[in-house]
């Protein structure tokens, strides 16, 4: 009789050989009880978590000539018959090599007749994604309204390709990644059945190698079967899997907690007499790390970490060795060592360099004084800031007191009148904000009412927008309207080394921010606590931000 492999051998048979579906076995199960079975299934997920074999057992299900249960005989010829494949009415369909319109077209017309014997006739498409759009299409008014006896059951590692057309007519199961801890309690069952001794370590490290899939773990506990017979070996088990020595990955992490770059470069040394892959050495290396950070963080990390035996409990007493800030840098820069080590043409030295570099690292424990020590800083700044500028008020001047002489008037002189220029700028721009900016940017060359006269350079847009009749007499009826007599407006050039005449208010509000600015820096250039950080760090002032609005 030809060998049968261990990953069809103990291939699950009802849903309570699913491991780690049991999300996915509960709803089909109690979907059968209840009589509401849809039409059309959707199964994705990883590749070995158990989506075909659903979809089988599912079929056996609905077809068992027991009757309709969601737990299958596996005696009747139907149930026989599904689990070897040869089901008349489970018609199982791969969809990378049935791509084309003319294959659904066919499936189409096999749908039409009823089941030879069953209860169902179930067509079953592995990598349903791999179908062409147009066969597709031609599914779609299938799907929509197929036939009593007819039930789909859809399967894929890659759900996002297929359309979403699709996607709203079947009933879509999320199978997830089984656990570590599960792939290896099933392989120590299969185990013992099949008269093996092994050691739950190595179970682990087969288990581990499937990264959640039960079939590829089934596959290597087969490779493993072949290499070793009946009696397993973990030296064996690590070997063959080209798997890093765990002493060896203790010993660098040991090495690199304990800042002993010798012995971290020894460890490199013997990665390489042993003939490892480095990239690997460095993934054991990061996972390890990773661990002993969720050991930090989490207070049950059995679960997340997926580990089993003794090496919970060791990676915990490693994390104990350091604080969370240093594994979090080593994580961080074994990151950057692999992806590194891709295209790296001295990948030894590279690990090398990184190994000594994180034996060497500086601890956190200084950063925590620095930080203490800025935030004592920060407390001398609070306490021996300056009080703030005070502006000198005005004083009465005395009734006897002869008034200073009048400064000579420059020729364009402004005689104010009313609430003066800057009161028409302000009341122009709430009705007309636009207008109002022009003004801002004009020279007040006159204001003697009637006549306002302004300012701007030569060849400016502001004067030709001005010169435009209906805005000149837009703002003339503003400009009458506020001082309450009539205004006529005059635009004239100016150019630019006219100096006498007077600034424009967004020239008057620039040169107070500029003096702001400067008595600002002076102030804080001076402070005497700011010299204290800058003679601690060597450092310089690149800019002065103003945190104070209200300061004048």
């Amino acid at each position: 009789m030809a060998y049968l492999v261990l990953a069809r051998k103990w291939r699950p048979q009802n849903f309570t050989d699913l491991i780690g579906q049991e999300h996915v076995s509960q709803t089909l199960a109690n979907a059968i009880r209840s009589g509401r079975v849809h039409h059309a299934f959707l199964f994705t997920g990883a590749r070995g978590v158990g989506k075909t074999s659903a979809a089988r057992i599912l079929a056996k299900a609905l077809n068992c000539e027991a009757g309709l249960s969601d737990q299958p005989c596996g005696t009747c010829a139907s149930c026989m018959e599904i689990t070897a494949s040869h089901g008349l009415d489970v018609i199982e369909i791969d969809g990378a090599s049935n791509t084309g319109v003319d294959d659904v077209r066919e499936l189409r017309e096999n749908i039409r007749y009823l089941p030879n014997r069953s209860r169902f006739k179930i067509f079953i498409i592995d990598e349903v994604h791999m179908l062409s759009t147009n066969a597709f299409n031609a599914l779609l008014k299938t799907l929509e309204e197929p036939p009593e006896h007819a039930k789909f059951i859809f399967a894929t590692t890659e759900p996002h390709k297929i359309p979403i057309t699709i996607l709203s007519r079947c009933q879509r199961f999320d199978f997830r990644k089984i656990p570590t801890s599960r792939v290896a309690g099933r392989l120590r069952e299969i185990a013992d059945a099949e008269k093996l001794t092994i050691s739950d370590r190595s179970l682990s490290l087969i288990a581990r190698q499937g990264e959640g899939s039960m079939r590829d773990a089934l596959s290597t506990l087969d490779q493993v079967i072949a290499f070793s017979g009946d009696e397993v070996e973990d030296d064996a088990v690590q070997t063959l899997l080209g798997m890093v020595d765990r002493r060896l990955l203790l010993d660098t992490v040991e090495a690199v907690l304990q800042r002993d770059s010798r012995r971290a470069l020894d460890a490199v040394r013997r990665i390489d007499q042993l003939g490892l892959a480095l990239k690997q050495f460095t993934q054991d290396l990061l996972e390890m790390f990773r661990g002993m950070v969720i050991c930090k963080v989490v207070e049950d990390p059995a679960e997340m970490l997926d580990l089993v035996g003794d090496e919970l409990k060791g990676l915990k007493t490693l994390a104990e060795e350091a604080s969370l800030e240093d594994l979090q840098r080593v994580v961080t820069l074994l990151l950057k060592t692999q992806s590194e080590l891709v295209n790296s043409n001295y990948p030894l030295l590279t690990l090398e360099m990184s190994l000594v570099r994180l034996a060497n690292l500086s601890p956190s424990q200084n950063l925590a004084r620095l930080i203490s020590h800025i935030e004592s800083l920060e407390k001398r700044l609070g306490e021996t800031a300056p009080p703030p500028r005070k502006m000198p008020s005005a004083q009465p001047r005395p009734a006897q007191e002869t008034p200073p002489p009048k400064k000579p008037e420059a020729p364009v002189a402004v005689k104010t009148a009313n609430k003066g220029w800057q009161g028409l700028v302000e009341q122009v721009r709430q009705s007309r904000p636009m207008l109002g900016s022009v003004l801002e940017h004009g020279r007040p060359l006159k204001l003697e009412l009637p006549t306002l006269e302004i300012g701007y350079p030569n060849g400016s847009f502001m004067i030709s927008q001005l010169q435009e009749q209906q805005i000149t007499q837009d703002l003339e009826a503003l400009a009458t309207a506020y001082f309450g007599q009539p205004v006529k407006l005059l635009v004239s050039g100016i150019d630019s080394s006219q100096q006498s005449a007077p600034p424009s208010l967004v020239e008057t509000r620039q040169a107070k921010e500029t003096d702001r600015m400067r008595r600002l820096r002076e102030d804080a250039v001076g402070h005497p606590a700011l010299k204290s950080v800058q003679e601690i760090f060597n450092g310089t002032i690149k800019k002065v931000i103003p945190i104070d609005k209200g300061f004048v």
